[in-house]
């Protein structure tokens, strides 16, 4: 078993393809509109070296969580294979304020940073 793909809801579509893009190489599919759901549109993006695959996804309706902690899913982890990695993306983010909580070495021994993505979502980057 594995996961098939992670869905992100998302403000402004193109916005965060963009985003996934510029830092993490994504492979942008084609927009996909719903007949079924008027105003929804998903596109998925594929990380690159890899099959992993995020769905981005946008409707008229979409409410905000607001800031803070709130149930459901927390962030979404990434290794990248080095401490180095790791290090270079995190000073990328930061140069764009993006940068959430530097790169070091958790109590629990991995090495990672947190960077803010599209609409607030969490990203680890780890090895």
């Amino acid at each position: 078993m594995k996961i098939a793909h992670v869905a992100l809801w998302a403000r402004d579509l193109d916005e965060a393809a963009r985003f996934w893009q510029r830092f993490f190489d994504a492979r942008i599919g084609p927009a996909y509109h719903s007949k079924r759901r008027p105003g929804f549109v998903s596109r998925f993006l594929t990380l690159a070296e890899t099959d992993v695959q995020i769905e981005l996804m946008s409707a008229p309706w979409l409410k905000s969580c607001g800031d803070g902690e709130f149930l459901g899913w927390s962030h979404i982890a990434l290794s990248l294979g080095s401490k180095a990695a790791v290090d270079v993306l995190a000073q990328r983010c930061a140069a764009h304020g993006l940068l959430e909580a530097a790169p070091r070495t958790t109590g629990d021994g991995f090495y990672e940073a947190v960077i803010t993505g599209p609409d607030g979502c969490l990203i680890e980057i780890t090895v």
